[in-house]
């Protein structure tokens, strides 16, 4: 059981520690064990906070044995991608400049959380400022995948699914700007969310491109996606881009199956594939025809300008957020992030501008799109996880050149897209395939990916 304990999701947990057949601080002690042990190999924590997470496990055990069962998150580990505001708890961003920062407050997505029964387990290792595909950082160094740790976890959230298909955690709060929580999620074998915009509150983190921004929540399984988003989603007036909608129960549609669904596939998702992921994808794409969903191929040219507008605008946005640290203290930057801030600075007006008209272009035509489907999908990404090379700052290049033009589209739009595991390549390494829904199209969105995980189960590698 103990061994197994690691790998149990949120919501098989959960009943066990209501019933007190498993408590909080045994859970969480076998969790900061495994952590000990295994993350050296890892390194998916940047700051662990063993004391912390003990004393609040302590507490959630006390709460429960009393008969105050807060709810499916109550004595539940929780790993924070280190891009998020914890109070007391140092917030490095994966930098160097941020250091020594303590903030004096936690960040919205993060207090709900913890307000929930969450375990604190410590800050996660992420691309410098989250402004990478690759999460090799050049401060604290680099996450690996635990499939094969001579292989990169892909980023901006690589620490989070590191940990995640480890066994270093239960749940992960990610963030995604332009793929950062589905492109190591489909490296890891692991499931993320990247929410319609505003959903959730992205008060308290730090910034990367505040128009792309999305936190969102990472998991071992659809289900305890939609645990998270139930409590992480609400109004938040401290943040401007905050939505003000109607709370749902994001479970309550998860069985209901995709027959009838309509499922469309861009052409534009099909092109450049690696040849492993493709083999996959096929195969994905039969499957979901036999549980009924009626598959489309569909064609949304606009699909082709999301690299340029996708970098143009973070790169303007963050280079604006950075400005006064890229003239002060430029040499304390890593060499890829200090480049593509450096672009930003150098980019025009017209540019970012350019790119905006791009980008509500590429809005019409989803909205096009969706009067004729219900979600859209494609692989994540098209290639599984590299192995490391020598050269960082050129891989950092080639990785982003190769997956963001099939993530960049959802966060230009805003549109919640689910990346979910769709198998292992010859190598052993999984590959991610990712489902795209209307604007606050969550639930059915949700529902769809459960259908595909209750067909697809991908065992996790288990490091003892």
């Amino acid at each position: 059981m103990m061994t197994d304990l690691a790998f149990l999701t949120a919501s098989e947990l959960a009943p066990l520690i209501e019933s007190r057949q498993v408590s909080p601080v045994e859970l969480t002690t076998h969790t900061l064990n495994r952590i000990d042990q295994i993350d050296p190999a890892i390194n998916a924590y940047i700051t662990p906070v063993n004391e912390l997470a003990f004393k609040e496990a302590s507490k959630a055990e006390n709460e429960i044995m009393h008969g105050y069962y807060k709810g499916p998150l109550h004595g539940i580990p929780i790993g924070i991608k280190d891009n998020f505001e914890t109070k007391g708890i140092r917030t490095t961003a994966g930098s160097k400049i941020l250091a020594d920062y303590i903030p004096d407050k936690t960040s919205t997505a993060v207090k709900k959380l913890l307000d929930a029964g969450g375990i604190t387990l410590g800050k996660q290792n992420t691309h410098e400022f989250a402004a990478g595909t690759t999460n090799i950082n050049p401060f604290y160094g680099p996450s690996r995948n635990p499939w094969n740790t001579e292989h990169m976890t892909g980023g901006s959230s690589g620490g989070s699914a590191a940990a995640l298909a480890a066994g270093l955690g239960t749940l992960a709060v990610g963030s995604d700007t332009i793929g950062s929580i589905r492109i190591p999620s489909a490296m890891n074998g692991t499931y993320g969310l990247k929410p319609t915009h505003g959903l959730i509150s992205g008060f308290g983190s730090i910034p990367t491109a505040w128009s792309m921004d999305h936190p969102g929540p990472m998991a071992r399984s659809v289900t305890d996606l939609a645990l998270m988003l139930h409590y992480m989603a609400g109004y938040d007036p401290n943040d401007p881009a905050s939505l003000h909608v109607p709370a749902h129960n994001y479970t309550g549609n998860l069985n209901k199956g995709i027959v009838g669904i309509r499922i469309g596939i861009p052409t534009y998702y099909l092109e450049g594939l690696d040849s492993d992921v493709e083999v996959l994808f096929k195969q994905a794409i039969t499957t979901l025809q036999s549980l009924g969903a009626d598959i489309r191929e569909i064609d949304i040219p606009e699909l082709s300008m999301s690299t340029f507008s996708g970098l143009a605008t973070m790169s303007g946005e963050a280079s604006a957020f950075h400005y006064e640290w890229l003239k002060t203290r430029s040499e304390d930057y890593g060499a890829d992030i200090r480049a593509f801030l450096q672009t930003g600075v150098l980019s025009s007006a017209t540019q970012y501008l350019k790119a905006q008209q791009a980008r509500r272009k590429l809005v019409k035509g989803f909205d096009k799109a969706f009067a004729d489907v219900d979600i859209i999908a494609g692989p994540t990404i098209p290639i599984t996880a590299p192995a490391f090379q020598e050269n960082w700052v050129e891989q950092n290049l080639a990785v982003e050149s190769r997956c963001v033009p099939f993530t960049a589209p959802s966060n230009l739009t805003g549109m919640p897209n689910l990346s979910a595991p769709m198998g292992l390549n010859s190598k052993g390494l999984p590959a991610g395939m990712q489902f795209i829904g209307n604007h606050l199209c969550e639930k059915q969105l949700l529902q769809v990916g459960h259908a595909w995980e209750r067909c697809n189960p991908l065992g996790f590698r288990i490091n003892s």
